[in-house]
């Protein structure tokens, strides 16, 4: 079998962007059981109610859900345990100090193989206000509406 390259990606959590001020990403490395990464590789898993937590200098990756393998036995996985994280000592003392900051969370954005490897993007997040989504939406319409002007202009539509 030829080695696997480049990124496949097999979950997001499109509503994160939409939820938090994204501050800072990093790609972990994620520790999973067989069925899992079998499970990984049909394509199947969602991190919405993911997050991640630091417990004893170690980063965990909590309630993101993993189905059980189709063709699994009694080997099979539970779908939202706890997940051990793969960082570096200096990226893990950084999002430690953050979270301790008021109003930090660590949380998933992507979960994805990269030349074969599964692998997890986390963000260091502060939570939006009601109004701020309001005004993220006001200004993605704006820009929008000046790319659609821009472009009849060129056009000569106007």
């Amino acid at each position: 079998m030829a080695k696997e390259t480049g990124r496949k990606l097999i979950a997001q959590n499109k509503k994160a962007r939409h939820d938090y001020h994204i501050d800072d990403t990093y790609e972990a490395g994620i520790v999973l059981q067989g069925t899992e990464v079998k499970s990984l590789r049909a394509g199947r898993a969602s991190l919405v109610d993911g997050f991640v937590d630091i417990d004893n200098g170690e980063v965990y990756l909590h309630q993101v859900h993993i189905p059980t393998y189709a063709q699994g036995t009694w080997t099979n996985h539970e779908v939202r345990r706890r997940r051990k994280l793969l960082l570096n000592r200096v990226e893990i003392d950084k999002i430690e100090a953050k979270v301790r900051e008021k109003g930090f969370t660590v949380i998933p954005l992507a979960l994805y193989f990269k030349d074969g490897r599964a692998k997890v993007e986390i963000a260091l997040a502060k939570g939006k206000k009601f109004y701020d989504k309001r005004q993220s939406i006001a200004e993605r319409t704006a820009k929008r509406e000046a790319e659609i002007a821009v472009g009849r202009k060129f056009k000569g539509m106007g």
